[in-house]
């Protein structure tokens, strides 16, 4: 196993995930993987300003308006918005952040590992978790 794997694998271990971007319409990813996480019994918090909630499920504005601190972090925004939430994840001590292909840039990456986060990216959790995506 290496070491990406390895990751992976501690993340899907931890059980209080947080996805950043999450969304009530069902055709996008930020809807999909919240309710795949959840089908599969994580506890998942929703963050997104723009929307209340999701399935009756109430969403967040921000990581520290959560009832508890996310073990996982998995980011389903431009890379523009991954890495102003890498500030807010550093700040709360959150180690694991998963990134969906099309949510981090080089620069991305770079600041999370300056940061020492442990990640996974090009991986989707919708495939790790087994589904269609």
């Amino acid at each position: 196993m290496d070491a990406i794997e390895v990751v992976k694998k501690e993340m899907l271990d931890r059980k209080v995930w947080a996805v950043i971007g999450a969304t009530p319409d069902p055709e996008k990813f930020g809807y999909k993987i919240y309710k795949k996480l959840k089908d599969h019994g994580y506890t998942v918090y929703g963050v997104n300003p723009k929307y209340e909630s999701i399935d009756g499920d109430q969403l967040y504005p921000s990581l520290k308006e959560l009832p508890e601190k996310p073990e996982c972090i998995n980011m389903v925004v431009n890379p523009k918005l991954s890495k102003a939430a890498l500030e807010e994840i550093g700040a709360l001590g959150i180690e694991y952040v998963w990134f969906q292909p099309g949510t981090f840039d080089e620069d991305v990456i770079d600041t999370a590992e300056e940061k020492g986060m442990k990640i996974v990216f090009y991986d989707c959790v919708l495939v790790a978790l087994g589904g269609d995506h």
